[in-house]
């Protein structure tokens, strides 16, 4: 069904972006109201959705192939969601974080097209619009990072830059290859007219790797740690939460949705491998980070490996009912790790803030000076580990059920040591927050930024665990109509 409202995600916080340019003293201001302008177009969008199912329009009357083209189905809907909830919780924590009127207007107006970026690859219908918009995310994200000035900050965004640039370079070189194979970028007409020829494989082979670098799947996740653990807090967030999920939801279009006819299980089993060692190596290297942002980042890379072992499990479960169950399971998964990794990044902001470090082992007396805080850091530990009531147990349970049902064993051991894993890094940290000592000094306020991190984790250990049922209830009518299954 053609529907304008698709483009106020977009536009609303593109003009935020612009305004917070030419007024930086007023930069919170205009930042705020266009983050709040993007979550209300964003629930709209989800609104029509539900009562109407997916929803197209073509920019300016331009028919698609010629055109803009953007569609909006259940999934990107609910990432659409999840996207401008984070940013504008991020976005309250970082007008307390920022507290110079040059940090702000430096901030403000790379966030909001950061922001912008996002809503219009998740709104995307074809491949040459996301191409584009997959540079402007990622430009936008590498000046982010580099906002904490520090040698080390810069080195990585630097370094995440010069990654990302070599992976759009292979997303590219396949858009380019298709486009003279089919004659139209279109996501629909290429899902109705692809065909199983080596063209569409070395195609989706480029675009596929491109997607892997930036989505930081072992072993192409060496910037990532040092990239989000120097990065501003807000930042570190948003990057872990949303931005590597925007390279993972592409591949979930690519692979199940538009060239499934050139998808193979050997293909899924050799992402789902990547995965297993994401898990293990990405665990491993978390429980022994001496800093705990760097804990974070690598939890990130092992978080983003459980979301690569569904794709075997998707591809070996027979089309219906069970595929749906499969596949929302993973949508809750990504749903989950988000809001609780950026509660984490946004906790081990206000300690860094308070204590004027993240040290792990020099965080006694956390729990007594920043209670909310240390809350905050148990909740997302919940979610984390896979925990109940979190929505990530859920997925976990679904994964593991899934594996045993198709037989595909090998996974459950994965799964077993990387919770185990994960709960020793979260307790760990939490040890020594409860521990004694004077780390932190005294009993601190609370403030906003706590109140943004505490909602988010919430969210992730509480809303989307007993709420789950309904995502599942969401997604499938989609799933069904546009072929994403």
């Amino acid at each position: 069904m053609m529907h304008s409202l698709l483009v106020w995600p977009v536009a609303l916080p593109l003009v935020a972006s612009l305004l917070a340019l030419v007024l930086p003293r007023r930069a919170d201001g205009v930042g705020m109201l266009g983050s709040v302008a993007a979550l209300v177009a964003a629930v709209l969008v989800v609104a029509q959705v539900v009562q109407q199912g997916t929803l197209e329009h073509a920019l300016g009357g331009w028919a698609p192939g010629l055109g803009i083209a953007l569609r909006a189905d259940t999934l990107s809907a609910a990432m659409l969601l999840m996207t401008t909830i984070i940013a504008l919780a991020a976005g309250v924590y970082a007008t307390a974080y920022f507290r110079d009127v040059a940090g702000k207007a430096r901030f403000w107006p790379l966030w909001l097209m950061m922001l912008t970026a996002l809503n219009a690859l998740l709104l995307s219908g074809d491949l040459f619009n996301l191409y584009v918009t997959l540079e402007l995310l990622g430009l936008a994200a590498v000046a982010l990072a580099a906002l904490g000035g520090s040698r080390a900050a810069i080195q990585a965004a630097l370094r995440y830059l010069t990654v990302g640039l070599l992976g759009s370079m292979a997303f590219l070189v396949g858009v380019a290859l298709l486009y003279t194979t089919y004659g139209t970028l279109d996501l629909s007409a290429l899902s109705a007219h692809a065909e199983p020829r080596p063209a569409t494989s070395v195609a989706l082979v480029l675009m596929t790797g491109g997607l892997l670098v930036k989505s930081a799947l072992f072993p192409l996740h060496f910037w990532l740690p040092m990239a989000h653990a120097n990065a501003p807090a807000p930042v570190s967030a948003a990057l872990s939460a949303l931005v590597v999920k925007a390279a993972f939801y592409l591949v979930l279009r690519l692979w199940l949705d538009v060239f499934d006819v050139v998808v193979t299980p050997t293909a899924a089993g050799l992402l789902g491998a990547f995965g297993a060692v994401a898990v293990l190596w990405g665990s491993w290297q978390a429980w022994r980070a001496e800093r705990l942002k760097l804990l974070a980042a690598y939890s990130t890379v092992a978080q983003l490996g459980y979301l690569f072992l569904f794709l075997p499990l998707l591809l070996a479960t027979p089309a219906g009912g069970s595929k749906d169950v499969v596949f929302g399971a993973m949508v809750l998964f990504v749903l989950s790790h988000g809001f609780a990794k950026s509660a984490l990044f946004l906790g081990a902001g206000v300690i860094q803030q308070y204590a004027g470090h993240d040290r792990i082992a020099e965080l006694g007396g956390t729990a007594r000076a920043l209670p909310v805080t240390t809350f905050v850091l148990a909740l997302a530990g919940v979610a984390l580990v896979g925990l109940p009531p979190s929505g990530t147990f859920l997925a976990k349970w679904q994964l593991l059920s899934t594996a045993i049902a198709v037989g595909q064993w090998l996974w459950l051991p994965v799964v077993a040591v990387g919770s185990l894993l994960a709960g020793a890094y979260v307790f760990r940290v939490l040890g020594h927050a409860f521990g004694p000592g004077e780390g932190i000094g005294t009993v601190l306020a609370w403030g906003r930024a706590e109140l943004s991190a505490l909602l988010l984790a919430l969210v992730a250990t509480l809303l989307l665990g007993l709420g789950a049922g309904r995502i599942w209830t969401f997604l499938t009518p989609s799933l069904a109509l546009g072929g994403m299954l």
